[in-house]
């Protein structure tokens, strides 16, 4: 799916807003009215000091115009083009594009109701399970047809049975008093179950709200880095890690401070379970700020080249704490190299995922199998590197790394996930990930897709199930 078409309609609507000529609007940019005119259809990209410049011109702010927002509302849509029950449809990815840039609310109206339609399924399916497998329901309905069956039983032998003497019939009336009391119970126990179950389910994902609010912050906090500068940490006691400490420094120091604003504050959040989530991830934010601090860490960044093992040892931080960290490196003006970030475990299912423009992270779902964030399973411990390709042309530098998540105790089986780093091909010489690798555009790269059902390489060996929409 076509990702620039963003930024170009919201300058071209702002400046026909403003009554500003294609003309007059290039002569003050510096530029040629024809390359503003490319720009405006969406077959240019820009950034930098253009865009800053575009959005000083038109009275924006620069957040306004950058498309991130879009971005990930186009990779929504994309999702929910790939659907199989609208596949028939036959939904124009530019279409949704113009959708995401010039009527926003619809486009987000649309990936809410998607949202809330795979929840009611994901809902579904763990009910339907339950009824199959749960031996609460396999008992209860047992009791409630052996209730069922001696109340129908002595209701037929006191109807055929005129004549009965007076005492076995108070015997049979009692039993279908005691046996009708206990069906009462049973079907009150049942009621209760599935009264429950439906409590259990939720018109959206907390996890998915917390996901949201990160990435409208693009996943960095300059107040909590403010208050991380304030924070010291002791040495760790014997057992405990240095992140450890720093999240009691964290609790000492701030027990709600900037923390609770930041959650309060965002309309993102619409339910207590997603509040609770957002401030464990805020938490974890500020400890890793604590432990790791923007500029230092920045600076040693820079020098190491990003690697990662290095940089842990020099910050006392584990791998995926690096990772991590390294994401958040967004501060304007003293950016790092920006990374993507995703977490998958051993069954492919994705606890993690931070997205970058033009690589969308599956939200639902397993990526492409080719991705080295599933190859590094094969290989724990071992760095996998790879130079991927979309069929858009787009190249990336995949970076991951299997690790064992906890000691396991006997007779359990290890608990593995796989964290994968990613960034831009253009920016992989920067890296040491990216030494001995032909950076060329031209160079040979793993074909890849986003995921098959929306992957347009037809001829792949590693396809998992058809595409759904076509190329």
């Amino acid at each position: 799916m076509n990702r620039m078409p963003l930024i170009g309609p919201k300058i071209r609507d702002r400046r026909r807003a403003l009554g500003i000529t294609q003309a007059a609007l290039s002569a003050r940019l510096g530029i040629s009215a024809s390359y503003l005119n490319l720009i405006e259809a969406g077959k240019r990209n820009i950034g930098g000091s253009l865009l800053k410049r575009i959005a000083e011109a038109l009275g924006l702010a620069i957040d306004e115009l950058d498309g991130a927002a879009e971005r990930r509302l186009l990779a929504d849509l994309g999702e929910l083009a790939s659907e199989p029950l609208l596949v028939a449809l036959r939904l124009d990815s530019d279409a949704a594009a113009d959708l995401a840039g010039r009527h926003p609310g619809w486009a987000r109206a649309l990936v809410a109701l998607h949202r809330a339609w795979l929840e009611r399924g994901h809902a579904v399916s763990a009910l339907t399970d339950r009824l199959h497998q749960d031996p609460f329901l396999a008992d209860t309905v047992h009791d409630l047809l052996t209730r069922a069956t001696a109340i129908r039983s002595s209701a037929e032998i006191l109807e055929s049975a005129g004549g009965v003497v007076p005492d076995p019939h108070r015997r049979f009336v009692s039993i279908v008093g005691s046996e009708s009391r206990r069906l009462a119970d049973v079907a009150q126990a049942l009621a209760g179950f599935f009264a429950s179950a439906r409590a259990g389910t939720r018109p959206g994902s907390p996890a998915d709200e917390v996901e949201d609010f990160l990435f409208d912050r693009g996943n960095h906090f300059p107040a909590l880095e403010q208050a991380a500068e304030a924070i010291r940490v002791e040495p760790p006691r014997p057992g405990a890690s240095r992140l450890e400490q720093a999240r009691r420094a964290v609790e000492a120091a701030l027990p709600e401070g900037p923390l609770a604003q930041q959650v309060q504050a965002s309309p993102l959040l619409t339910s207590d379970a997603a509040r609770r989530r957002a401030r464990r991830a805020l938490e974890s934010y500020l400890a890793a700020a604590v432990l790791m601090p923007y500029e230092p860490f920045l600076a040693a960044a820079r020098r190491l080249r990003y690697d990662v093992d290095t940089l842990g040892r020099q910050f006392e931080a584990s791998v995926e704490q690096v990772c991590h960290r390294l994401v958040t490196l967004r501060r304007p003006g003293a950016e790092g190299v920006a990374f993507g970030l995703m977490r998958v475990d051993g069954a492919g299912f994705t606890s993690k995922r931070f997205p970058l423009p033009r690589l969308p992270l599956p939200r639902h779902g397993g990526a492409c199998p080719l991705w080295a964030v599933y190859q590094a399973l094969q290989s724990p411990g071992t760095i996998v590197r790879q130079l991927a390709e979309f069929p858009d042309g787009a190249r990336f530098l995949f970076v991951a790394r299997a690790l064992d998540k906890r000691a396991a105790a006997f007779p359990m089986p290890r608990r593995l996930v796989s964290v994968m780093l990613a960034c831009d091909a253009l920016l992989a010489d920067q890296t040491v990930y990216g030494d001995g690798l032909d950076l060329a555009s031209t160079a040979p790269a793993a074909p890849v897709g986003a995921n098959c059902r929306v992957c347009v390489r037809a001829d792949c060996a590693y396809r998992q199930e058809d595409a759904v929409i076509g190329s």
